[in-house]
């Protein structure tokens, strides 16, 4: 629905370019409010287009609930994303899966994609979790190249580097080192369990079964920096 045109545009590294043909994408705000020109928000289909979904198989009213309701008038994909100056579209994540630090709606891949880009860093997952002052702080796993010595030092490369991608209000509050992340056997990232350990809610971390690795999570939690 979001896809540039093979040798026809400009194409930008990370960008969905603009709208297929028929087609109509919005940014709406909190309050349902559409945003003109560039900004940020929730990403949301303002009429149908071609091979538009009908229904659920025996289950209409769960149509309705699930993609028309939160924003009435609108189709509700579930995606934050963001618009540039040229027009062109920026997925940044799925709405439950951003963070609201201070007012600012950050996603967080985002976050997990300016972290990835230091040399240094073989791959991170960040999660929100509740701030005294920002309402929502920024906690990252993060899981370093083998042979990396991780230290203070590099933890402020990762801060400037996120400052500098995203803006400072974007810099994780919480940086935790993780030899590895909890993932299924086919290798998603649960970032409902990292979710719960950032958050201490640790009486009920939920089905764990389906990790690859279960030894994975109680040493993430035995160095959990948010106790």
């Amino acid at each position: 629905m979001l896809s540039p045109l093979v040798s026809a545009q400009r194409i930008k590294p990370g960008c969905a370019t603009q709208p297929m043909f028929g087609v109509q994408p919005v940014l709406l705000d909190e309050q349902g409010k559409e945003i003109k020109g560039a900004g940020s928000g929730v990403l949301a289909i303002k009429s149908s287009w071609p091979a538009q979904i009908r229904s659920v198989y025996r289950d209409p009213q769960r149509m309705v609930d699930t993609y028309f309701k939160p924003y009435p008038g609108y189709y509700f994909t579930g995606d934050g994303a963001r618009r540039d100056e040229d027009g062109d579209y920026w997925i940044t994540g799925r709405i439950d899966d951003v963070i609201n630090v201070s007012g600012h709606r950050i996603g967080t891949a985002e976050v997990e994609s300016a972290l990835v880009l230091h040399e240094s860093i073989a791959e991170a997952a960040a999660v929100g979790y509740p701030h005294d002052i920002k309402g929502q702080g920024i906690y990252v796993f993060v899981t370093p190249m083998n042979g990396v010595e991780t230290n203070n030092e590099l933890k402020k490369e990762l801060l400037a580097l996120v400052s500098k991608e995203i803006g400072s209000f974007a810099k994780p509050d919480l940086i935790q080192w993780a030899p590895a992340l909890p993932k299924t056997r086919s290798g998603k990232i649960m970032r409902r369990i990292l979710r719960k350990i950032a958050c201490n809610e640790l009486d009920n971390l939920g089905d764990t079964s389906t990790l690859a690795d279960p030894s994975v999570v109680q040493g993430l939690i035995d160095k959990r920096l948010n106790q």
